[in-house]
C-alpha cells in the first residue's frame, strides 16, 4: 500500500487513510432533520473505504439556509446528528460537518428576510436583492459558527469544514466585487479577510483539540474582478500565519454566477429546465449555458491552481480537490505536497471507490461527469447512472419475477 492509504493525522484526529468524501448537497433531510436515508447517504461513503465523510452545508443558523431541508446546527439536531456520527464511526471512518451562513444566495422566500451581504448586491443569477451587513450582525454570524461547532463537537463529529468558499457570506468578503466596504472588513485583501480570520479563530477558542478544524477556500471564483488567485495566497497565508486550522481545502467557483467553473464537464441544460417552473423553462434552455458556464472537464482541473498555495504552508495542511478519480491521481498529488485529497462525484458514482483503488489500483471510475448529478439536488442528490439509487430498489431476478 502506498501513503495515500497509510492512516493520517488531520490535527486532534487520525483518519484511516487520506481520502475524504467532498461535501455534496444531499436532500436527504426534508425536515431539516437527520433521517435514515441520510445516515445510509454517508456509511456507504464509509464502508466503501474513506477516510472521512463530510456532511454537506450544516446552517449556522436559519437565515445561513441556501436551500430547503438542510440542518441547521442546533441542540434540537443533536439526537439525529449523534445517531449519525455513531455509524459512521461504527464503520471505522470520521466524519465532518460542513458549517456555512448562505449570505447572498440565502432565498428570502426560504429564510423569510433579506439576504445579507458585505455591501448592497444584487445576485446576478436570482436578481434578489441583498443589503449590507451591520458590525453587529457580523459578530453575531462570528458567534453562530462557534455555537455550530459546539453543536458537532457535542454530537460527536471528529472535524468541522468552515465554508469559505462559493461567495457564500464568508466567501464574499473576500471579493472585492461584492466587497466594497469603507470599514476594517474592506479595502485591502488583509482587510477582507479579516471575517475569516475571525470565524477561524473563533471556532478554533471553541474546538480546541477535541476536533480538527478545516476550511474550504476559493482560489478564484471566475467572476471577472472577483476572487482571484494572487488575493486567495495572501488570505491563506493570513489563515496559515494565525495557526487556526488544521486544513485547507483548496476549491473554485462560486453559487452566484457560473457554476461549471467548479464542476467542469457537460452542462445539462435539459435537466435543469425540467425542474423549473413551466414559464422560465424555455429561458433555461435557451440561456442555460450561457447562465452556467462552459467549462471542458479535465483531470485534477484544480491541481495547476492549487501547487501555488504548496510552498506557503507552514502550520496548515492542504487538501486537494477537482477531478480526482484514480489511484495515479492521489499519487501525483501526495508527490506535489498535498496532505488529503477530496472526491465528490466519483463516490457518488461508486461509494466504493477508495475500496476498489486500494484493492485493484488499475481499475478506472465509472463517472463520466455528465453532471445531471447536479440537478438531483432538488430532490435526492445521486448519480442518475445508478439505478438503486435512482428508482430505489434493484431489478427482481427472472425468477423472482415469473414467481
Amino acid at each position: 500500500m502506498s501513503d495515500v492509504f497509510s492512516p493520517a493525522r488531520l490535527g486532534p484526529v487520525t483518519l484511516r487513510n487520506r481520502v475524504i468524501k467532498a461535501a455534496t448537497s444531499e436532500g436527504r433531510s426534508p425536515s431539516g432533520e437527520v433521517t435514515d436515508d441520510l445516515i445510509a447517504f454517508h456509511l456507504a461513503f464509509a464502508e466503501g473505504g474513506v477516510g472521512m465523510t463530510t456532511v454537506a452545508y450544516c446552517c449556522v443558523s436559519p437565515q445561513g439556509a441556501s436551500a430547503p431541508g438542510q440542518i441547521v446546527m442546533s441542540n434540537a439536531a443533536l439526537p439525529g446528528l449523534s445517531r449519525l456520527t455513531d455509524a459512521i464511526h461504527g464503520a471505522g471512518a470520521a466524519i465532518s460537518a460542513q458549517l456555512g451562513h448562505a449570505g447572498v444566495v440565502a432565498p428570502r422566500k426560504l429564510t423569510g428576510v433579506t439576504a445579507v451581504a458585505p455591501s448592497r448586491f444584487v445576485n446576478p443569477t436570482s436578481m434578489a436583492y441583498c443589503r449590507a451587513i451591520t458590525v453587529e450582525e457580523i459578530r453575531a454570524v462570528i458567534k453562530q459558527f462557534g455555537l455550530a461547532a459546539q453543536v458537532a463537537i457535542d454530537a460527536g463529529f471528529d472535524a468541522v469544514e468552515l465554508h469559505f468558499g462559493h461567495l457564500y457570506l464568508p466567501s464574499s468578503f473576500l471579493s472585492p466585487l461584492i466587497n466594497r466596504r469603507k470599514d476594517s472588513y474592506g479595502g485591502s485583501i488583509d482587510n477582507r479577510s479579516r471575517l475569516v480570520r475571525e470565524i477561524a479563530q473563533h471556532v478554533r477558542e471553541v474546538a480546541g483539540d477535541q476536533i480538527a478544524v478545516i476550511a474550504k477556500l476559493d482560489m478564484d471564483d471566475g467572476l471577472p474582478g472577483s476572487i482571484w488567485i494572487d488575493e486567495a495566497l495572501r488570505t491563506a497565508q493570513l489563515l496559515d500565519s494565525d495557526a487556526t486550522l488544521d486544513a485547507l481545502e483548496l476549491t473554485q467557483g462560486s453559487s452566484v454566477f457560473k457554476p461549471m467553473y467548479l464542476f467542469r464537464g457537460d452542462v445539462p441544460v435539459k435537466e435543469f429546465a425540467g425542474v423549473m417552473p413551466p414559464a422560465l423553462r424555455p429561458a433555461v434552455r435557451l440561456f442555460g449555458k450561457r447562465t452556467m458556464g462552459v467549462y471542458p472537464y479535465q483531470d485534477m482541473y484544480m491541481l495547476d491552481a492549487a501547487r501555488q498555495f504548496v510552498p506557503l504552508m507552514r502550520n496548515t495542511k492542504l487538501i486537494l480537490l477537482g477531478g480526482i478519480t484514480e489511484r495515479e491521481h492521489l499519487e501525483t498529488g501526495l508527490a506535489e505536497g498535498f496532505d488529503f485529497f477530496a472526491m465528490g462525484r466519483a463516490l457518488l458514482r461508486e461509494p466504493d471507490r477508495v475500496n476498489s483503488m486500494m484493492l485493484q489500483p488499475d481499475s478506472r471510475s465509472r463517472c463520466n461527469h455528465n453532471n445531471k448529478c447536479m440537478v438531483t439536488v432538488f430532490g435526492r442528490t445521486h448519480c442518475v447512472l445508478d439505478p438503486v439509487q435512482r428508482y430505489g430498489a434493484a431489478v427482481p431476478s427472472a425468477s423472482e419475477q415469473l414467481t
